[in-house]
């Protein structure tokens, strides 16, 4: 089966992309709680809209009864089609630039601040929306059409408007490729927007720097009245932080009562994201819950040589075909991989055939194919008699700390990934990788059974 649309094209380039952030402080720990929970947590495959689960439908013949509207898969053309009874145009909504700090205000969450009727503020020139992240390189496939027409139509693309929009799925399968392609989509169409793309960890570290520096007022008005759309990735880090939620709680009434879009991305359903207020749990279902799975196996060949073209790398489907089946999980590994051969192939002057793919990836893990995350939690439960779920938990015992810390630990030495995607790997957030690094390279130079212990599970990871 052919599972991919084509894309017509759509130059964005030159557009303005979002203000992430507004020139606060750095980012820091917060709150003295950890920001996530279990990366996969066993979602269960379909989506969910007003009660209504949906999932793994055809492009051809889905149809999400919403309010009236149909939504249906890409049309020929490569644009998602969406027949719908006529949508009263959006409120226009003007709103002033930052208002004066206040000394002195109060920095508790509090209601929606009404923007002022001024002139729209001059933003600065964005700069955090990845310029490859679009609906034109992204590869359709039955494991996530209902979230890329859905994406597309709240962009603007035609048909009905989702608002909000919660894409949820597994770490690396395009939740934030689609989330940024929902900006790119709109500053195309209307360069003047404002848009803000930021994730929950970005927007829990302003709200803490607003209460430090009394800048509540800039905070809210950035976030409220010079906002026209709001993208938020990974919302599963406000778990835990009671006054960021009660913050996002007010921004998010603010927006919706002003008609202005948002869209979310997690890691799980919004029923099964822990320690978050009910009230905000039911707002992230308020309008479209749609899931993202792991590609099938023509998706990902289709991933495979779309991200070929993209970077200019020669690739034959001999190779295109081994990488799709030997990865078959992780887009963001499966492209990476892709990546990594290019570059061993440009070092040493050879052409990026199959007896080279299948030489260097099983030099990469020792049994053929790449070694991921999955499978260093899986060797350090098997090593310290754990369960995964034992890795991703809160239990502080000493043994399940110590093997979180040595899985972690060798996630980092292992794979090309950064310290917030271990972190959401195993649901916590990147300082607190960051740490237990660091603790097991000073007991690694002192401790000969923390080397042994190492040593054991890099074998049973050599296969």
């Amino acid at each position: 089966p052919n599972a991919m649309q084509g894309h017509n094209p759509n130059a964005m380039q030159g557009h303005p992309s979002v203000v992430g952030g507004y020139g606060m402080p750095g980012e820091g720990a917060m709150h003295g709680s950890p920001s996530g929970h279990g990366a996969h947590g066993g979602m269960p495959p379909s989506g969910s809209m007003h009660g209504m689960h949906l999932s793994g439908v055809s492009a051809g013949s889905m149809q999400a009864s919403m309010h009236g509207s149909s939504l249906s898969g890409p049309p020929s053309g490569g644009r998602p089609r969406l027949d719908s009874h006529p949508v009263a145009p959006p409120i226009s909504v003007s709103s002033s630039p930052y208002p004066s700090l206040a000394a002195g205000r109060s920095a508790t969450a509090g209601p929606p601040s009404s923007p002022r009727p001024d002139a729209r503020p001059s933003l600065p020139a964005p700069d955090n929306l990845n310029t490859k992240y679009t609906f034109e390189n992204f590869i359709v496939g039955p494991s996530n059409e209902l979230a890329y027409a859905a994406a597309y139509a709240s962009s603007g693309g035609g048909g009905r408007r989702y608002s909000p929009l919660f894409l949820c799925g597994g770490t690396g399968l395009g939740k934030t490729h689609l989330l940024q392609a929902v900006g790119h989509n709109v500053l195309a169409d209307q360069p003047g927007k404002r848009i803000i793309y930021v994730s929950a960890e970005r927007f829990t570290n302003d709200f803490i720097a607003a209460i430090q520096n009394k800048r509540m007022d800039a905070f809210r008005a950035h976030y409220r009245g010079d906002c026209d759309l709001l993208l938020v990735d990974d919302i599963q880090f406000l778990a835990g932080r009671e006054q960021t939620q009660e913050e996002f709680f007010h921004t998010f009434n603010a927006l919706h009562e002003l008609d202005r879009p948002i869209v979310f991305t997690s890691d799980k359903y919004p029923q099964q994201l822990e320690r978050m207020e009910e009230r905000l749990v039911s707002r992230f279902s308020w309008g479209l819950v749609a899931d993202v799975q792991a590609p099938e196996l023509e998706t990902r060949v289709a991933i495979v040589r779309k991200k070929a073209q993209v970077e200019g790398i020669p690739l034959d489907d001999q190779v295109a075909l081994f990488l799709a089946q030997t990865i078959s999980s992780n887009v963001r590994e499966l492209e990476g991989t892709l990546i990594r051969l290019a570059a061993k192939a440009s070092l040493t002057n050879r052409p990026i055939d199959l007896p080279f793919a299948q030489g260097e990836l099983t030099n990469v893990s020792g049994r053929g194919r790449v070694l991921s995350i999955d499978d260093i939690q899986r060797a350090v439960c098997t090593h310290f008699h754990l369960r995964p779920a034992d890795l991703m938990s809160k239990d502080r015992h000493k043994t399940t700390a110590f093997a979180r810390h040595i899985a972690m630990y060798l996630c980092k030495q292992k794979l090309p990934v950064s310290f917030p995607e271990v972190g959401r790997a195993f649901g916590k957030d990147h300082t607190t990788v960051m740490s237990a690094v660091r603790k097991v390279e000073s007991l690694r130079d002192q401790d000969a059974q923390v080397r042994a212990h190492l040593e054991s599970i890099e074998k049973k990871l050599a296969g």
